[in-house]
């Protein structure tokens, strides 16, 4: 019942409809009529001060200061401190959230940022490439840099959310271009949902954490280990070896967060 709930919600949401921001804003019209009035009484400036259109904010005074929690959050915090930690000459992302890690970093450092789609803003210390990651790898971008980031994209390649060809190896064929793109001894740094295995077409797949450190093995060596559970908090540094990998850490949609140096 809760999964059939769970994916009703998740339709709803995607047609532009969500129920539970409608039943929270339902919640505080009255206090939102309430303090209309006393504020109407209570301005004695409305001819400097007027009250134009009408623009209610209905459910902040019942949330917390701020997002603190969930995937991006977390996962754009831990990665930009370990950049930072490790302070490489060249950092490269790839596919990455602009208004979020690559914010973070930018605020400190030169950042190279690929992507699928344009980016037509000029943003200081962002250097913008538009590539497509699944295609044949230029030669000037094999082992161009000595750090590397793909934080919640690969589980997109190949479903043609983006605009990219419909590939279900979409995201080995990417993962073997991340891979050259990295010099021997430079980290590369992997998120992406984690849970029982599948597609959720077309927005992204879900790995089985275990399946995910099978494929980068081959190419990179795993350092270390955080994840983001279902109800947002973060496990940080967890280690590779640690036996929750087998389950996912029990995680529907959780997001993994893997750590690594690309073997000479």
């Amino acid at each position: 019942m809760k999964r059939t709930l769970r994916k009703a919600y998740g339709y709803a949401n995607r047609l532009g409809f969500d129920p539970l921001t409608g039943a929270a804003n339902l919640r505080g019209v009255p206090s939102f009529m309430a303090d209309l009035r006393a504020f109407r009484q209570a301005n004695s400036d409305a001819a400097l001060w007027p009250i134009g259109d009408l623009s209610p904010c209905l459910k902040d005074r019942y949330e917390q200061s701020g997002a603190a929690s969930g995937h991006y959050f977390h996962q754009d915090l831990l990665v930009a401190r370990r950049v930072h930690q490790r302070s490489p000459e060249v950092h490269v992302d790839m596919g990455s959230r602009i208004d979020g890690f690559v914010a973070h970093v930018a605020s400190f450092r030169p950042i190279e940022v690929f992507d699928i789609r344009a980016l037509t803003a000029s943003i200081p210390n962002l250097h913008f490439r538009q590539c497509d990651i699944t295609a044949p790898l230029p030669a000037e971008l094999v082992h161009s840099c000595d750090s590397l980031s793909c934080l919640h994209a690969l589980e997109h390649f190949g479903l043609g959310r983006y605009g990219d060809l419909i590939d279900p190896d979409g995201h080995r064929v990417a993962l073997k271009n991340l891979a050259r793109i990295v010099k021997p001894g430079g980290w590369f740094y992997l998120s992406v949902p984690i849970g029982p295995q599948r597609i959720e077409f077309n927005a992204h797949r879900v790995f089985a954490l275990s399946h995910l450190l099978e494929l980068v093995a081959p190419m990179f060596e795993v350092r270390d280990v955080s994840y983001v559970d279902d109800a947002g908090d973060l496990h940080e540094s967890v280690g590779p070896g640690h036996p929750g990998i087998r389950d996912s850490f029990g995680c529907r949609y959780g997001c993994g967060i893997v750590e690594m140096v690309r073997h000479a």
